[in-house]
């Protein structure tokens, strides 16, 4: 289940990439938010309701929470026109857990150091929605609608699409540096293109994983 819930992560992260990027109306990515926010709240309910005191299947289940309560606040920002900040101090909070999660993905069995990279991505572009909503930095708007988007896939669609057909292969050191690789220089290059640009969608729209 938590791959498939991957998958339709990877979708909204998309989606609401798009958003900030002027493609996507906000009312018109709410609903996705919904459907993938409750996902990622029902599916962790269900995995720690019937873990037996499995405290590693908790833990796991714990960090759905993060991305189900996320888009269920944009969905609400969205539809009620909220101002973003309280979603903004809240995506702060989530950019330190992830960091936390990042952490024991590469100290603790079993080791997933791709995984723990990915959870970098998540808290990079976290920290990215604690400073557009929570600190007013329009100026990085755009740039963090583009980081949204491409993480979208390479966060979401990929890892899912790996792990649903039994290939992949997080333990693997190569693939962890080829994911921190890709991310440093595609966004180190999208960075001076798109900072300064403002959102073309005043909503806000953050992730995560």
């Amino acid at each position: 289940m938590g791959s498939v819930g991957l998958l339709y992560v990877g979708a909204v992260l998309f989606v609401n990439g798009c958003m900030l990027l002027g493609w996507v109306k906000g009312t018109s990515a709410a609903p996705l938010n919904v459907f993938v926010g409750l996902l990622q709240v029902l599916t962790p309910t269900y995995l720690i309701f019937t873990a037996d005191g499995n405290t590693e299947q908790i833990l796991g289940a714990s960090g759905l929470y993060l991305f189900g309560f996320t888009y269920l606040y944009v969905a609400f920002n969205l539809f009620f026109d909220l101002d973003g900040t309280g979603l903004g101090w809240f995506s702060g909070f989530v950019a330190v857990c992830a960091v936390v999660y990042a952490v024991l993905s590469f100290a603790r069995e079993p080791v997933d150091p791709t995984f723990g990279v990915i959870w970098l991505y998540w808290a990079f572009l976290w920290g990215l929605f604690w400073m557009v909503l929570a600190r007013g930095e329009d100026w990085l708007g755009r740039f963090t609608g583009a980081v949204a988007a491409i993480q979208g896939w390479v966060t979401g669609v990929i890892p899912a699409f790996l792990l649903l057909t039994g290939q992949w292969r997080g333990a693997n050191a190569t693939w962890a540096i080829a994911y921190a690789a890709f991310g440093i220089v595609v966004f180190g290059l999208l960075y001076p293109r798109l900072r300064g640009t403002r959102t073309a969608t005043p909503a806000p729209a953050p992730a995560a994983a």
